[in-house]
């Protein structure tokens, strides 16, 4: 999408005061329209930008009219880079800091800088926006009331299963970031530590050919291991072990009871239909009938 395109029927940023400290902006992951009106107004306002690629916040700010002095402050950044940004909002200024796309700390830079503006006593503000691990777990249709993100496996199989070892017997979803040369390995090491569960895989959110391909780990290894790997950003959503066939209907009911004890009818019925591959409706009526309603 050009510039041209993006500035079409837009409001132009407003200039705002801003008080000294670090703002947290959020950038588009992949659509350039996925800004909010305050991030581009503090992008404007700011002293600063911090940003992990000068050329890449460069395309963003450009689309935008928005000429501001940048910085480079990424992974490899020094404790002097810190010091100096550090420097800079103690001396009265404001700083915007936003990773390449996407939201900045989340698998992106910047923990330490925030850290370190916390105990100098000054202030952080986060502007919110988009984000690939959210956004690609509303895609996967796998439960979200209870999750934790993961970000980047290890690259090395021994290093991905030492990591995913402790989530052996977890019951909420679990959210990675992946590389596509490692998707395969990432998900034939997710099935031998985790087991067979639901999963999906979640890529190129918000661009052209954005793609949701949904199954059980098993059945994802054979699609890729077929089809090769996929190009573009990618996320891995895993699902949290599904039920023992045995005594299916008392598996069902005990679930149920289970998760009407923190949830409404409709959403534990929503939860265990997805856990166990059986109609909603009839999970939704047995939900009504165990809580009384």
């Amino acid at each position: 999408m050009n510039a041209k395109t993006i500035q079409k029927d837009l409001p132009a940023p407003q200039s705002v005061s801003l008080k000294p400290g670090l703002y947290l902006v959020a950038t588009p992951i992949g659509n350039m329209r996925d800004i909010s009106f305050r991030a581009l107004d503090i992008l404007s306002s700011v002293d600063v930008v911090a940003c992990e690629d000068t050329r890449v916040t460069g395309k963003l700010l450009s689309a935008y009219r928005i000429k501001k002095p940048m910085i480079t402050y990424n992974d490899h950044a020094s404790s002097r880079q810190r010091i100096s940004l550090m420097d800079t909002i103690l001396s009265g200024k404001s700083v915007a800091l936003v990773s390449d796309a996407g939201t900045p700390l989340i698998s992106d830079p910047g923990y330490k800088l925030v850290q370190s503006v916390h105990q100098a006593g000054a202030m952080v503000s986060a502007i919110p926006g988009a984000n690939a691990a959210l956004s690609a777990l509303q895609l996967s249709g796998i439960p979200s009331h209870s999750f934790s993100f993961l970000g980047f496996l290890p690259p090395k199989s021994v290093g991905r299963k030492t990591k995913l070892e402790p989530w052996r017997e977890t019951d909420s979803t679990l959210i990675f970031y992946e590389t596509a040369p490692r998707l395969l390995e990432s998900l034939k090491d997710m099935k031998s530590v985790l087991g067979d569960r639901p999963a999906a895989v979640v890529r190129e959110i918000t661009k052209l050919f954005e793609e949701v391909k949904r199954d059980k780990l098993s059945a994802l290894i054979a699609h890729y291991d077929r089809a090769g790997s996929p190009k573009g950003e990618i996320c891995i959503i895993v699902g949290a072990p599904e039920p023992e066939e045995q005594e299916v209907g008392t598996s069902i009911e005990s679930q149920l009871k289970l998760a009407l004890k923190t949830m409404s009818v409709r959403d534990a019925a929503e939860v265990v239909s997805i856990a166990t591959g059986k109609p909603k409706k009839a999970i939704y009526m047995l939900a009504l009938k165990l809580s009384g309603k």
